[in-house]
């Protein structure tokens, strides 16, 4: 019954909660719809006025022009003649930014246009006039002015001003209603939204009140968890550890004691070869007695003078034996390769700073004849510095080039380069070939020990690549190849530029 209540409650809390979520959603597009509205119209209104004001500087330029050329023209005053130049200049300005004010409304436009026609009338007028005074025909300038009263040009002009101002009082009367509508709807949204949140909150804090006790035990629960949780992991963590240890120990231990039979079976396969020889030696002879003679000698020094089934016998006997040895060489390396890996695995590392570039330029002259007999160019390219294990490096990188040398293609020169960057506190390593290449399927299967890919034409014991994998993880990096086959190889490592004591010999 209570797990019931529980889910019960839980489910009313998130009802309750998603559909406080939907009405805040609701609330918030709203009101920034209205906001946004209301700005859109407060933005109309203030365009009106800027028409309005625009109509009335118009005017009144055309009003200081009408004044100067008449000052001008009874006074004959420089004054009244600069002021008047001024006011014609500023005309044709006032009259553009008006146009583009008005362009949203067809009937302005429609009115700019006789006021254009009127306007240029006015100028033309104006400019006759200005001249006919310069030219000393005042007469003629009065007549000019009266045959303008008399087409009532001015009057024309301020018509279709007054009309346009009448036309954008009529907008910023709706406009100002609509805005004055928008703020208020956005003022009404935002209290209700206000009181629905102030409500939401209540019930939420009476819902946190009601299960504040439930999540204190929980908590109470889970710092007991986490107290034990450590301990726990320093336990596991310490068992690992020693685990690891004990399996390197067992390796080492297994791998050395090995030898000594191992030892035992190639002296004893070696005498075994030479009992044999002796045998079928003495075979020979004894096939070769004649009836009435001493034994014939042998044919030569280790010669065997065999005939049928006893020859096929020595040679089924030679080819065993040389299975045996070559099983035994074959054990030896593997053995040898284990107790290498054993002896690494219990090597500190020493983190010191390291030339990269001067370290694998000396690897590179190490090789210098390897490459040269495979036709093979390597080029380094500068490389970032970095503070690490040398010897591990110098492992690494020198079995990565060797890999890359040894499996170029034949009869295709080779060229192996390395290069290297620094990427947020990491440094990143690239060596490519164009040698044979790795099948996608077995990008992951050459990292494994004692596995191999490809064609198998060059000596080895698959332990390579495990071995540099094995390394990079022990220096804090990863490793990752990029391969096709036929089309060449590239190796890439990451390490941090300052491995420290901090996350030193951090796998064991």
């Amino acid at each position: 019954m209570r797990a019931d209540a529980q889910r019960r409650r839980a489910l009313w809390q998130i009802l309750l909660f998603s559909a406080g979520l939907l009405v805040l959603t609701v609330i918030s597009a709203g009101s920034v719809y209205l906001v946004n509205k209301a700005r859109e119209d407060s933005k109309w209104v203030i365009h009106t006025i800027e028409v309005e004001n625009q109509i009335n500087a118009l005017l009144l330029e055309i009003r200081r022009a009408e004044s100067g050329a008449r000052g001008f023209l009874l006074t004959q005053g420089a004054n009244f003649r600069d002021d008047h130049e001024k006011a014609v200049a500023a005309i044709i300005p006032a009259l553009d930014k008006l146009t583009r004010l008005s362009g949203d409304n067809p009937g302005q436009r429609e009115k700019i246009e006789k006021l254009s026609a009127a306007l240029e009338t006015r100028l033309g007028q104006f400019a006759q006039e200005m001249t006919f005074i310069q030219q000393g025909e005042p007469d003629k300038a009065v007549a000019l002015v009266r045959e303008a009263a008399a087409q009532d040009t001015t009057t024309k002009i301020t018509a279709a001003a007054n009309a346009m101002i009448q036309e954008e009082e009529r907008l910023f009367r709706l406009r100002t209603a609509n805005s004055d509508r928008s703020q208020t709807l956005a003022a009404s949204m935002t209290g209700i939204g206000s009181g629905l949140v102030v409500v939401l909150a209540l019930i939420s804090i009476w819902l946190v009140r009601r299960s504040a006790v439930a999540r204190d035990e929980a908590e109470n629960r889970l710092r007991e968890a986490y107290a034990n949780l450590e301990s726990v992991v320093d336990e596991r963590t310490a068992d690992l550890r020693e685990a690891n240890d004990e399996i390197q120990r067992f390796a080492y231990i297994v791998s050395h004691d090995l030898r000594s039979p191992l030892v035992n079976i190639m002296g004893f396969t070696s005498e075994l070869d030479e009992l044999g020889n002796d045998i079928f030696r003495r075979i020979g002879g004894l096939a070769h007695v004649p009836a009435d003679g001493p034994p014939l000698a042998p044919a030569g020094p280790g010669e065997i003078a065999l005939e049928g089934a006893d020859k096929q016998l020595s040679e089924d006997f030679s080819e065993a034996l040389g299975f045996i040895k070559s099983s035994i060489a074959k054990m030896d390396r593997l053995i040898s390769a284990i107790l290498n890996l054993t002896r690494e695995g219990r090597r500190e590392f020493q983190p010191v700073k390291i030339d990269t570039s001067e370290l694998i330029e000396a690897i590179v002259s190490t090789l210098a004849h390897q490459a040269a007999e495979a036709q093979a160019e390597i080029h380094l390219e500068p490389l970032p510095n970095v503070v690490s294990d040398r010897l591990a490096l110098e492992q690494i990188f020198s079995n990565l080039i060797d890999n890359a040398i040894k499996y170029l293609k034949r009869g295709v020169p080779g060229e192996i380069r390395i290069r290297g960057r620094t990427k947020l506190g990491y440094a990143i390593f690239e060596i490519s070939d164009n040698g044979r290449g790795i099948d996608a399927r077995d990008h992951q299967r050459i990292f494994d020990l004692f596995r191999r890919a490809g064609t198998q034409d060059k000596p080895g014991q698959g332990i390579g690549l495990a071995h540099v994998r094995a390394l990079v993880r022990r220096l804090g990096g990863t490793m990752s190849v990029s391969s096709e086959l036929n089309a060449g190889s590239t190796f890439t490592i990451t390490l941090p530029i300052a491995w420290n004591v901090s996350n030193r010999n951090a796998d064991r």
